[in-house]
């Protein structure tokens, strides 16, 4: 394995790690949506997720310093993008379409820009890793989209739902996923 190789495998198993330490200081769960159609697009963007891997190193390796430094760039940016979103949702944060015990709307930190900044920040990372390794994984980034899309509709019915005097105040100031644009 390169040493580019395992930095990227370093970056993002620290990620996940704090993912993980910091879901045992959430808020309990009061209910989960759709569960069902959520269980089937998890299951598509694990399976993706998975064909992605096969077929990364397939012939399709960066090459260039200068677009893999940008790559590198973008992953180390997209997470820490998304940590700061997670950090910000403190013990709001929730696996995507459930409802927290009293529930609280964040409007700080990246929540000012764009209302899904953990999909926008793992999203980044992932095409961060894609140009700095193998463009293969554009295409997972392709399908996370996808899911990531649906997921944030999903989560965008159960704002309304809990918070309908300052949701769509706040859907109508702030981007979905990407600032100033989407």
């Amino acid at each position: 394995m390169s040493a580019l190789h395992l930095s990227v495998l370093v970056i993002w198993l620290a990620f996940w790690l704090y993912w993980l330490a910091a879901a045992l200081r959430s808020k309990p769960t009061e209910r989960t949506y759709r569960r069902g159609r959520g269980a089937i697009a998890r299951l598509f963007a694990a399976g993706a997720v998975l064909i992605g891997l096969h077929f990364a190193g397939a012939g399709t390796a960066v090459h260039s310093p200068v677009v893999i430094a940008a790559g590198l760039c973008l992953l180390v940016a997209g997470l820490s993008f998304a940590i700061w979103a997670r950090t910000g949702l403190g013990s709001n944060w929730g696996m995507p379409m459930t409802r927290r015990v009293e529930p609280e709307l964040v409007t700080i930190g990246p929540y000012r820009w764009v209302r899904h900044p953990i999909y926008s920040g793992i999203l980044l990372g992932v095409v961060g890793t894609a140009l700095a390794l193998d463009l293969n994984a554009l295409l997972i980034a392709a399908v996370m989209a996808v899911y990531f899309l649906y997921a944030a509709r999903a989560e965008e019915r159960t704002m309304g739902e809990a918070f309908p005097a300052s949701y769509p105040a706040y859907r109508a100031r702030t981007k979905m996923l990407v600032p100033f644009v989407i």
